[in-house]
Formats: structure tokens, sequence, C-alpha cells
């Protein structure tokens, strides 16, 4: 069996069931995939091989029936954490040249219950400085690279979760999103992934009481992404506003034939580069193929509802975290500059002004949810960042469109406003450049099944993942 750090963690499960092949075997190809390429991707921060090769060996004992108990439901799986979630015993660094080695006394929940059900944490993946951009670089880690163009980036914050997926150096990962840093990097990676609505996914104090904020699953399949999250899902006693566990999502594609999906080429008057805009339809397009009633519809909210909602947000919670480190100098460019935009919007506007166009914005979703299922939309306008780009000093241009702010390219940040919904990122093809290009599938608030399902039918008709067309060449390659 070739290429086993590209199979599926529902491949491996059942190939370790029957003893085809063991967690050693698949932990050894997977390090061996970060060895060739890291050095040019760069999406790992910590490789933690030590520890992983020990709960490798607990796992193959599992399967064989020399002790330890049963095969957990991620037994043996390698997972690649995202170092913003912390883990008891090893520094915290956050990206930041502020922060020491000093070891976290505490493991993110999401973590916890990876390694409970048998996961294999390999590694740790990078960020931007206090994961606040939406791409990843960062003076401690240097530049995450785009494994399908390297002059690209992986988008962010998750974007060493999203690097690693595709090129192989991992099967799981971790991310969370507080304004698109779970399916951005999904979108431009060419991966999946899903912002679960808020408190679905336990978080740690205080950003689990912000509800923009959601920690989830990355994976390069929707069944993967799926047996992530339900295994990461439910109450847990360090985040009191978590919501109980509820039945496990099993993606069905049958279970979408029927149902009425709301297609959006853009929301409202956000630009769209066309290999964006026709891969986003040709998607529709084969839904509509497979038996889903798909209907365009315009969603009347404008960017500048959008990004002035979010940024005095921003302003309010995220911002004072980097201002209160204060003026020291080995604090990045765009972390400043991301503080410095959230606070003038905050001291312009107002908290309350801010809640105000927060549930404009909820108000106009509400009214397409009144006749539809889901909504499908691009997860970025843009066909990528450059990957050596801090965007201080300039934005993006999108279809023509000059947007000052980079962040304005992406339609992420309108379901953190409008955070109960559940979205899943899959991919929609590539651009022109080459970066892969991804697709929103929004939910009903809570409902959580009916974008797993969406996602089974586009991903059973695309194939994706299970293709090896459909793979970054990394051969040679070096920066």
């Amino acid at each position: 069996m070739t290429d086993l750090h590209y199979l599926s963690a529902h491949e491996l499960l059942e190939a370790y069931r029957t003893m085809a092949l063991s967690p050693v075997e698949v932990l050894d190809a997977v390090e061996a995939r970060a060895d060739a390429v890291e050095p040019a991707v760069n999406a790992l921060s910590d490789r933690l091989q030590e520890r992983a090769r020990a709960a490798a060996v607990e796992a193959e004992a599992r399967y064989a029936g020399r002790g330890g108990g049963e095969p957990r439901p991620l037994e043996g799986i390698p997972v690649a954490v995202k170092e913003e979630q912390p883990i008891a015993g090893l520094p915290l660094r956050l990206g930041s040249l502020l922060t020491d080695d000093t070891p976290s006394p505490v493991t993110h929940p999401v973590v916890e219950r990876v390694l409970a059900a048998g996961g294999v944490v390999h590694a740790r993946a990078t960020t931007p400085e206090y994961s606040c951009a939406a791409f990843t670089q960062s003076a401690l880690w240097g530049v995450t690279r785009n494994p399908w163009n390297l002059g690209y980036g992986p988008g962010g914050s998750s974007g060493g979760s999203g690097a690693a997926l595709a090129a192989g150096t991992t099967i799981l990962a971790t991310g969370s999103d507080i304004g698109g840093s779970i399916r951005l990097p999904a979108s431009l990676c060419g991966v999946v992934g899903f912002k679960p609505p808020y408190a679905r996914v336990p978080g740690i104090p205080p950003f689990n009481l912000d509800t923009y904020c959601h920690d989830g699953p990355m994976a390069r399949t929707v069944a993967d992404t799926a047996l992530l999250q339900n295994l990461i899902a439910g109450a847990h006693p360090v985040d009191p506003v978590s919501l109980p566990a509820t039945r496990p999502v099993v993606p069905d594609a049958a279970k979408a034939r029927g149902l009425k999906v709301a297609f959006a080429v853009t929301i409202g008057d956000f630009p769209i580069d066309p290999d964006v805009a026709a891969n986003t339809r040709a998607l529709a397009d084969s839904l509509r193929s497979a038996g889903i009633k798909v209907e365009e519809v315009a969603i009347p909210i404008t960017q500048e509802t959008v990004f002035t909602a979010a940024l005095i947000h921003y302003g309010a919670i995220f911002g004072p975290m980097i201002t209160e480190l204060g003026d020291d100098d080995r604090l990045s460019r765009y972390a400043r500059r991301f503080a410095d935009r959230a606070g003038q919007a905050l001291a312009a506007h107002g908290f309350f002004k801010g809640l105000s166009m927060e549930a404009d914005i909820q108000q106009a979703l509400a009214d397409v949810f009144a006749d539809y299922d889901a909504i499908i939309c691009p997860t970025l306008g843009s066909a990528g960042f450059l990957a050596d780009d801090d965007y201080v000093d300039h934005g993006v241009t999108v279809d023509g469109t000059y947007l000052d702010f980079y962040l304005s390219a992406a339609l992420t940040p309108v379901f953190n406003v409008a955070s109960r919904h559940p979205v899943l990122n899959i991919p929609t093809g590539r651009a022109a450049n080459g970066v892969p290009t991804g697709a929103q599938i929004v939910g009903r608030a809570y409902d959580d099944a009916t974008p797993f399902h969406i996602g089974a039918t586009a991903e059973e008709i695309h194939r994706w993942w299970a293709d090896p067309v459909w793979r970054p060449d990394l051969t040679g390659k070096a920066i």
C-alpha cells in the first residue's frame, strides 16, 4: 500500500482492525513525509516524535490484543494540534516572541478528547502571532507555505493545520475559528474544515465566552471531519457554556437528496475572483445533478456592515488582549495593526452599534433560511494571499475591486457574527495559480448534520482526495 500518509482516518482504522497496517507503520510514513517536505512547507511548529511513538506502540498493542484494552475511536491515527490549543507540560508560544518556554499547566478540552480517543498527537501546527491573521507567518516560526503553490500562504490562523493536511504530514488536524481561521485554510489548502455552532465544542476561558470563537476539526475528507467533530463535541467542566453532546453526525449523501439549498455566488457586494465564482457555480451544478434543489439567491448583507460589526467586536474583546501586551517592538506589525484597526472601529461606533449591525446580519440570513435548508457560498473571494506578505501597508484586489483590508476578501466572518450556524468548507477546484478554492455549506442554527450530508454528496461526485490527481506536487520543491 503506497502513500500511507494520504490515506483517510477511516481507511486506516479499517486497516488497523484487520491488521493490514499498524499504527507504528503509519506514523513512520507520516514522519518520513514530514522529513521530506517540512523544509519547504513549514507547517509544524513542534514534532512530538518520542511521545507519538509511545502512543503508536500502545495503539498497536491494543489492536493486537496485547493489553491496554479495546481500541478506541481514534486509536493510532496521527493528529496535528493547532499550537494555540495548549497541552499540559509543553510551552504555549502562540507564535510570539513575547512568550517563553514555560510549560502550560492545562490541556485544551479538544486535545484532551483527541488523546482520550487514542489519537496520536505527533505534532503541533503553526499559527500567526496570537492567531490574529488570515495568513500564517511569525518571527518565531517563520513563513508557512501552501503545498499547492509555495509562493502563496495556506491561510490562517489554522494555516499550519491546513498545510499539513494538504502536504500529507498528518491525517487529522484541529483548528479554531474567530473570523474564518478553520475555513480559510481549509479552502486554500483544498481540504475540509468545520466551524461548529457556538458552544458545540468546548473551549477554555475566557475566549469560550466569545460567541465568535469556535474550536473545530479539519481533515481531507468529509467523513473524517465528522469523525473528529463527533469526538470533540459535548459539554466539558472547564467550559460551563458548552452544550451537551448530541447524536453523532454520520454524513449521508442520500439524506441530501430533495433538500432545498440557496446558492449565492457572493454575499451582498463582496467581490469574487472569476475562478472562485466559476468553481462555486460548478459545485452548485453538480449538486443539482445529484437531486438537490439548488436555487440562486441574493443575500443583502454588505461588506461594510460585516466588517464594521466584526471589527467592533474584535475591538472589544480580541484587540485588547494584544494591546495589553504593551509597546513591545517584538510584536509583529500585523498584530499591532489588527489591534489598532479594531480599536478604532470600537471607538468610532460603540459596542451597541455593533450589536445592531450583527442583528441585521442575523435577520438577513434568517430570511433565507425561512425557505431553504442550507446556504452555499464561496469561502474566500480571492484566489489566495502571498506567503511572504503581511498585508500591513496595502490591501488586495479582488476581481478588479481594491479592498483596503485584506481580510475583506473573506466571506467567513459573516458566520462568526451568525455564530450559531454550522459551516462546512469543502473544496470546489483550483484557481489558475494552482491554489485550491472552497465553498461554505451553511446549515440552520445548530443543524450540524445537513452541511455534512451535502458535503458528502459533493465528495461522492468530485472524489478529491480519493483521486491521486488531487495532490500537491512537492517533488523537488524547496524555498
